[in-house]
C-alpha cells in the first residue's frame, strides 16, 4: 500500500509543472523524497476477518511533521488529505466508516487513520491503495481457509535508512488458526512486523484457519449466555414470590 502511494505521488509531483521544465521537476522530486521518504512514513494495518470472508480494517500511517518548507509539498500530495484518502481506499464492495487526520504533539508526528468494512477481503484488491497487495482467501483442506497478502517491495536509495521505516500487519480471525508465518500469535490474533530493509523484494504473509461454525462458537459466549439466563430466571422467581 505504501509503495503504491509513493509511486503515485511521484507521478503527481512530475505533473505539477505543466510547462515540462525538467529542472523544476527534479527539484520537486528531490523535495518530495527529502520531506516524505526521509521522514520515515510508518504504517499499521489491522484486519478483523469473519468466517464468510467479510470484515473490518483499520489503517494508520504517520510521519514526522514537516517544517514550513516541506508542508506545502506534503499538502499538495494529498497524503494527509481526507478526500484523497477516500479516493484511494474506496471500492464498490467496501465502505469507509471513518477518516481521521491528526497531529501528535508528544512526538511531533502527523497521522492518518482510516476505518472501513468490506464484503469480502478479496474485494480490497479493487481499491487503488491495495491494487498490488493481492489479497487472497481460498478453500484449503476440508473446513479450512487459506489466506495470503503480498507486501510489495519498496525502493530504497535517496539516503533512505530502511531500518527506521516500519510496517505492521495484524489479523484477528474468527476461527482456529492452523498454520501461519506470523512473527507473533496470541489466541486468534496474528502479527507481522517488518522494517523497510527486511521487505526486500517483497513478503507474503499467510495463514490457514478453520472458521468458527455455530457449534464451534467460543465457550465464553455460552457461559455468558447462561449467566444472563440465570439472572433473568432469578428475578422472575423473586418477582413471583413478592
Amino acid at each position: 500500500m505504501v509503495r503504491v502511494y509513493l509511486t503515485r505521488f511521484i507521478y503527481k509531483i512530475l505533473s505539477l509543472n505543466p510547462d515540462g521544465n525538467k529542472f523544476v521537476k527534479k527539484l520537486l522530486l528531490i523535495s518530495f523524497f527529502a520531506v516524505v521518504i526521509s521522514g520515515c512514513l510508518n504504517y499499521n494495518q489491522h484486519i478483523y476477518l469473519y468466517p464468510d470472508g467479510s470484515g473490518k480494517m483499520s489503517v494508520e500511517y504517520w510521519m514526522p511533521l514537516p517544517d514550513s518548507t516541506g508542508a506545502p509539498f506534503l499538502a499538495r500530495l494529498g497524503l494527509f488529505d481526507a478526500d484523497s484518502i477516500r479516493n484511494e481506499f474506496s471500492s464498490p464492495h467496501s465502505t469507509i466508516e471513518n477518516i481521521k487526520i491528526f497531529s501528535d504533539s508528544t512526538d511531533s508526528t502527523i497521522h492518518a487513520a482510516i476505518d472501513l468494512s468490506f464484503v469480502h477481503i478479496d474485494s480490497l484488491n479493487e481499491t487503488m491503495a491495495f491494487s498490488d497487495a493481492d489479497f487472497s482467501l481460498k478453500d484449503g483442506a476440508e473446513g479450512q481457509k487459506i489466506f495470503s497478502q503480498f507486501i510489495p517491495p519498496i525502493a530504497t536509495g535517496f539516503g533512505i535508512d530502511g531500518s527506521k521505516y516500519f510496517v505492521k500487519y495484524i489479523y484477528t480471525v474468527s476461527g482456529e488458526i492452523i498454520t501461519h508465518n506470523a512473527h507473533k500469535e496470541k489466541k486468534q490474533t496474528l502479527t507481522w512486523n517488518y522494517s523497510l530493509s527486511e521487505i526486500g523484494s517483497g513478503k507474503t504473509i499467510s495463514f490457514t484457519f478453520r472458521p468458527f461454525k455455530l457449534k464451534e462458537t467460543p465457550y465464553w459466549i455460552f457461559f455468558l449466555s447462561g449467566a444472563v439466563l440465570l439472572i433473568v430466571i432469578f428475578f422472575l422467581f423473586r418477582k413471583k414470590k413478592d
